[in-house]
């Protein structure tokens, strides 16, 4: 069995919304955090969050699962309101990767993989279970560490194992807060050419959100691009329109020269110098 391939059971038409987020607002305090936040995707779209430290990233892609609770607007997951789904539901059709995982409690990691089956097992594992999770481990090379305890593996091997978890969990979209953040180069691409591939080749049924600060990785993995700076949506669209040298002289404070490839069909990203306050203004 290809954990690549879509679930029979889904039928949704690769151009149908999968995600609508309504007027959002969410602040701790008195501090705001998001503020008048609108958009919709689509099946089949690999959406990059993108943005400084700060910008709402983390917050907002904890509102699009529930953990965090907005206090204005909405979120809808296949025309749902998500506060009207239960959490079986939910997990049926959204896996969640946080930025990092900490635990003290002693679990293999096939059985951290195994825990991504629990929303489609109704009463013990299956044979497919068992083999949905051998085949991830080996598709994120993670075979060899299945039976060491997630609490004894490196920062880098803890973060692939939980997005194999979300992987083996089959959901209809993917939430992935900062999902190379602990990883070494090769490994930052192999997660994220493992993710593209599922949403590919899923008939368009599935799609992906990932917050990220990389320019580069959201440039190169995603198909749209929405840029948050100050709790606000800067910009949305694709990698070439919303990733310019103004936004992001804008949005990180920073010089850069943009080219693409001789194929014209991959942006490269070349960070300059630290802008000064009032250069922006001086140009």
């Amino acid at each position: 069995m290809s954990i690549f391939n879509p679930e029979k059971s889904l039928s949704k038409e690769s151009n149908d919304e999968i995600v609508r987020v309504s007027n959002l607002r969410f602040s701790w305090g008195e501090k705001i955090v998001l503020q008048d936040i609108s958009f919709s995707i689509k099946n089949g779209q690999i959406v990059a969050i993108l943005g400084k430290n700060g910008a709402g990233k983390t917050t907002l892609i904890k509102c699009l699962n529930g953990i965090q609770k907005p206090k204005v607007g909405k979120v809808e997951i296949c025309s749902k309101d998500i506060s009207e789904q239960s959490l079986l539901e939910l997990s049926k059709l959204v896996s969640y990767v946080p930025q990092s995982v900490r635990t003290s409690f002693p679990m293999d990691v096939f059985d951290v993989l195994m825990l991504g089956r629990r929303p489609h097992i109704s009463w013990r594992t299956s044979p497919e279970d068992l083999e949905t999770v051998s085949d991830t481990l080996r598709q994120f090379g993670l075979h060899d560490l299945a039976f060491r305890r997630f609490n004894r593996l490196s920062g880098g091997e803890r973060q692939r194992a939980i997005i194999a978890k979300a992987v083996v969990q089959n959901p209809r979209i993917y939430l992935l807060d900062e999902p190379t953040s602990d990883l070494d180069l090769q490994h930052q691409l192999l997660i994220m050419e493992k993710v593209t591939d599922i949403i590919k080749n899923s008939g368009g049924l599935k799609s992906a959100i990932f917050a990220i600060h990389d320019i580069n990785m959201a440039a190169r993995f995603s198909d749209r691009v929405i840029l948050l700076h100050e709790g606000k949506i800067l910009a949305d669209g694709s990698p070439s329109k919303v990733i310019t040298q103004d936004n992001i002289a804008t949005v990180f404070g920073v010089d850069s020269e943009i080219t693409l490839s001789s194929a014209g069909s991959r942006m490269n990203i070349i960070i300059g110098e630290r802008l000064k306050k009032g250069d922006r203004e001086n140009e």
